[in-house]
């Protein structure tokens, strides 16, 4: 009983991986949806997302450089997409522009204040 417990839990930390590597592998598995997570992207992106960062950014005193950030964010994702590339390249760009965006949200919020 007791030697199987110890070669379980060596066996569980010697295939523990980090998150970025089980992002991507979990990223490479959703190739069957890849379709669908290119309809939400697109509409995530370019429907909420990038008008609600362009509406902070005007408030905030209509900073030009946000503006090129904001609309070469919603590029990578439409071309990454358009360009019908696999998941494992679409879904980490669509969540990178995302956090771009976030970063922009932020800062104009700051500068606002």
């Amino acid at each position: 009983m007791n030697q199987t417990i110890n070669y379980e839990f060596e066996l569980n930390a010697v295939t523990r991986k980090n998150i970025f590597s089980r992002f991507f592998t979990w990223a490479i598995n959703e190739e069957p949806n890849r379709i669908g997570w290119a309809a939400f992207a697109m509409v995530a992106h370019g429907a909420v997302i990038t008008p609600i960062t362009i509406v902070i950014i005007i408030i905030s005193g209509n900073y030009f450089p946000f503006w090129i950030i904001t609309i070469l964010t919603m590029a990578s994702t439409v071309i990454t997409n358009l360009a019908a590339l696999p998941t494992r390249y679409t879904i980490p760009t669509f969540f990178l522009s995302i956090a771009i965006d976030l970063i922009v949200i932020i800062s104009c919020i700051t500068m606002l204040l």
